[in-house]
């Protein structure tokens, strides 16, 4: 088979779409490299970026990983190449998450549609309002998700007011919980303090709660930000389940990839979004957070969907920090 190769100019532009992906907290625990004998970009987990107490087996990290894999998919298909994925190719290496290998030229990739939105999906921590998502196009996102090997399930009556409680129990333990406190902080930065490349910004926290159920993850912790207002959030959150069949690290990336997808897919459609991940943190809470009637599946993602202002723009490392080529 002939090796498909591009520039290094190209590779870098694949890059910096694939670092547009979200990953917790804004760590951007990724780094590239494009080997132009082979054509092919391999993705690794960038281990000094890992939270040691509030994501303790990296499942979070590879979920962040996946969504950069799938962006990255989506910007060759784009460019009309094939990209030809294989998930853990070294079980030696297990931070070595993934390689993509440039392949033919195609024009078929329903991915390619998906492009415009890498650049207008932004998290958004404020109110959103109270217009329902449409039943089809809750079932184009879970299409989405199934595409990537996870399941997404939208959450209502008991099942919902539990996961919901869920995660503010989760928070409030983060909160009493020093060490998880203080990881959270140290990735937290206040927008005046210089140039940032990395965390969540202070002008991304978003309004704080005043009334409403949304979960909204409140990155001020017990910090009084000055002049931050306060706001009602929804009564009714529209809440989704991305789950996974197994629980293994190939499982966490499929899940990731699949959480960029559908993420893809909703920003098309005007949908704005955030996570809800403290339950997730604790492992006894998470295990909670599954259905209580059918019990399957693994959670790998709670997501808060509907219409709302887009959040702004958070900081990204530069590419040249995450990019190296062989020669």
């Amino acid at each position: 088979m002939s090796v498909q190769t591009i520039d290094r100019l190209t590779v870098t532009g694949l890059v910096s779409d694939a670092t547009a992906a979200p990953s917790m907290h804004n760590a951007q625990p990724w780094l590239f490299r494009y080997a132009p004998g082979t054509g092919t970009i391999t993705l690794s987990a960038d281990l000094s970026r890992a939270m040691t107490h509030e994501d303790r087996d990296g499942r979070g990290l590879h979920v962040g990983c996946g969504a950069a894999l799938l962006n990255l998919r989506v910007a060759l298909a784009h460019l009309g190449r094939r990209p030809e994925t294989t998930l853990l190719p070294d079980p030696a290496v297990p931070e070595r998450l993934a390689t993509v290998r440039i392949g033919s030229p195609t024009t078929t990739d329903a991915l390619a549609e998906l492009y415009p939105a890498i650049r207008e999906r932004h998290t958004s921590r404020f109110p959103f309002t109270g217009r329902r998502i449409p039943p089809a196009l809750r079932d184009t996102l879970g299409g989405a998700a199934r595409l990537e090997g996870a399941e997404l399930t939208f959450l209502s009556g008991p099942h919902l007011r539990s996961v919901l409680d869920l995660i503010a129990d989760a928070e409030g333990y983060s909160l009493m919980d020093p060490d998880r406190n203080a990881e959270r902080a140290g990735w937290t930065r206040n927008s005046g303090a210089g140039a940032m490349k990395d965390g969540v910004p202070e002008y991304a926290f978003g309004p704080r709660k005043r009334g409403g159920t949304a979960p909204a993850r409140d990155f001020a912790g017990l910090d009084v930000v000055e002049g931050r207002p306060t706001a009602d959030f929804e009564d009714r959150p529209q809440v989704a389940l991305l789950s996974t069949a197994a629980d293994e690290p190939a499982d966490w990336l499929r899940a990731g990839q699949a959480l960029e997808r559908l993420l893809l897919v909703a920003t098309g459609h005007g949908l704005t979004s955030s996570f809800a991940t403290q339950a997730l943190e604790w492992s006894d809470l998470r295990w909670l957070l599954r259905d209580p009637v059918s019990g399957s599946g693994h959670v790998q993602m709670v997501l808060r969907l509907g219409y709302g202002p887009r959040g702004p723009r958070t900081p990204r490392r530069s590419v040249h920090e995450v990019l190296t080529f062989e020669s």
